[in-house]
């Protein structure tokens, strides 16, 4: 009795049988291209000796230089050529004598290729008794003469494709014929047991993905599926969850914003107000406009980021630069908060990582530590190499995180009790926000309440050789 991976290793030979079988195909095809290029080839150079027996007698008179007569052998190098020489009215100057009085077709739309100096080739379903080839050549030189023109049958070259189809056709079916049915027998015994997952897995939907697919018990190459797919629901229900709390909570964000604004608008319309008020009511509607943008803004960051698409270019960065910018940056709202921001001196340390990805991360990070630092704190900011890592350390003096916030704090939309009670600025998203910018870059971002109490969070990055 095969095991189920020697039965997977036959019905893969099986397969890769069934490529080579559709490779013949593919040859054949090739072959016939190759075929219709050696014609196309072929007529292409009795049309250039032509245009060179032109060129080399400009005042000459227009003939087609055929095999002259005599006690020589046969010449089959023209036998199935026709050749016509065409002026400039798209009349026939001189013919070869095997067309007879019949006349290679021309029309408008060839001739007006031909004058604007492009050689055509084309195929005569229509002219003669068997299918025709034909290539159009411009006179250079002569303005008398608009073309020359080749033509030759495609029945031989027609007959060896048709021939070699039929030996490819017959190649691949005694694979086909051979390799399958070993190969669908062997596969059906292989896989009778993922028909069965097969079949219990189809009545799995969105409503229904906390169900799980029975185990077969065995921990061989089906139990091992088993465990794959019901880990991967797992995930999928995980996903499905965030999303649809992620939908929820932007909404209520958006509706909020939107209500206040809208009931401002239809206050204001009410009844007529002098200037002052309504410029109250604009300024107040502004403001609302400002949360919106930048809660829009927040959004398409991290919908871009979900898709891989916000990913700047990596390249070493130097950190030091980088907090002495963010430092310098928010040194204003700082003082008028009164907080200072410290930054221990450190060694400089460089990371790989997009330099504005890095810049976005610290903001929001010393923004969120102003916002909950009481007046004459200090947020401090270290800058430390560990290893094959860059860590990066915000602190502050405010109230913390509460324990059973933690496991939150970087969910989208999660604002935690001091925030709240509070009133602070803000909507949720700058938390998560970093994280995903971390996390794109290959680093993590941890949060935990420092020595003092305060809120600390750390970056870690890949650090740069």
């Amino acid at each position: 009795m095969l095991s189920l991976r020697a039965r997977l290793a036959l019905a893969h030979l099986g397969a890769t049988v069934l490529v080579l079988a559709a490779g013949a195909l593919v040859a054949d095809w090739s072959f016939s291209r190759i075929v219709h290029r050696e014609l196309d080839a072929a007529l292409l150079a009795l049309a250039e000796t032509e245009l060179g027996m032109i060129a080399a007698n400009p005042d000459g008179k227009v003939l087609v230089h055929e095999v002259p007569p005599g006690p020589a052998a046969p010449s089959f190098v023209r036998l199935d050529r026709l050749v016509q020489i065409v002026d400039g009215d798209g009349g026939v100057a001189a013919r070869s004598s095997n067309l007879g009085e019949a006349q290679l077709p021309i029309p408008a739309q060839l001739r007006d290729r031909l004058r604007a100096g492009e050689t055509v080739f084309e195929t005569l379903n229509g002219f003669g008794e068997e299918p025709t080839r034909m290539v159009s050549v411009p006179v250079q030189g002569r303005p008398g003469l608009l073309a020359v023109q080749v033509a030759g049958s495609l029945d031989d070259v027609n007959q060896v494709v048709s021939e070699a189809g039929m030996l490819f056709i017959a190649l691949g079916g005694a694979l086909l014929l051979a390799v399958g049915a070993a190969g669908t027998l062997l596969a059906r015994r292989a896989f009778l047991a993922i028909d069965d997952v097969v079949r219990q897995a189809h009545r799995i939907d969105d409503a229904r993905l906390g169900d799980r697919l029975p185990h077969p018990g065995t921990r061989d190459e089906i139990g091992r599926l088993v465990d794959t797919l019901n880990d991967m629901l797992g995930r999928l229900a995980h996903s499905m969850e965030a999303q649809r709390r992620f939908t929820a909570d932007a909404s209520h964000e958006l509706r909020s914003p939107l209500s206040r604004l809208r009931t401002e608008l239809e206050l204001a319309l009410r009844r007529p107000r002098d200037a002052a008020a309504y410029v109250d009511t604009l300024h107040s509607a502004l403001e609302e406009v400002e949360h919106l943008t930048l809660l829009v803004e927040e959004l398409l960051v991290l919908a871009r980021i979900d898709a891989g698409q916000e990913r700047g270019a990596i390249e070493p960065v130097q950190l030091n630069a980088v907090v002495d910018e963010a430092m310098r940056r928010l040194e204003p709202i700082a003082r008028d908060r009164q907080v200072r921001l410290v930054f221990e001196a450190a060694p400089p340390v460089t990371a790989r990582v997009a330099r504005g990805a890095a810049s976005l991360v610290l903001a929001n990070l010393l923004d969120n530590a102003l916002k909950f630092s009481p007046p004459g704190g200090v947020v401090q900011v270290r800058l430390e190499g560990q290893g094959a890592e860059a860590v990066l350390t915000v602190e502050d003096q405010g109230p913390g995180i509460r324990v059973d916030e933690l496991p939150h704090i970087f969910e989208r939309f999660y604002r935690g009790s001091a925030a709240r009670v509070e009133a602070k600025p803000g909507v949720g998203l700058g938390l998560a926000l970093s994280q995903a910018i971390v996390q794109a870059h290959g680093g993590r971002l941890e949060a935990a309440n420092g020595p003092g109490g305060g809120a600390r969070f750390r970056v870690y990055l890949h650090r740069a050789a």
